[in-house]
């Protein structure tokens, strides 16, 4: 990841089309993960031994790539059930996040770096 990466609004503007595609997968697998997790959990309560859970790892490996493209690209994802991205960026000299999620239009918000999502403010 590069961490002094900073998105122009064009550029983040750029990215939708491939984050709305990774979005829904990344939270397939991550809520796939958690019901794998479950069952191991309690098939081993139940008897102790070890669990042939294949899902589990195919839904790891999904998360885990999904989860290096973003940061690859030095995308921040902030909520993934919601969709909620942040994307590093300067406004006014200052250094802001723009904010996305899932199911928006087009990036039209930002917040400072010091804030959250409830204190994002349109472009």
């Amino acid at each position: 990841m590069t961490e002094d990466r900073l998105y122009t609004l064009e550029e983040a503007n750029a990215q939708l089309p491939d984050l709305r595609e990774r979005l829904p997968r990344l939270r397939v697998a991550r809520d796939g993960l958690i019901a794998a997790s479950e069952r191991i959990k309690e098939a081993v309560a139940s008897d102790g031994g070890g669990v042939a859970e294949a899902g589990w790892f195919a839904h790891q490996q999904t998360l885990k790539s999904e989860l290096e493209h973003l940061a690859e690209r030095g995308i921040l994802l902030r909520d993934p059930e919601i969709g909620l991205i942040d994307f590093p960026a300067e406004l006014g000299g200052r250094h802001v996040y723009l904010c996305w999620r899932l199911g928006e239009d087009q990036v039209a918000w930002y917040h400072e770096a010091n804030a959250g999502f409830g204190s994002r403010k349109p472009l």
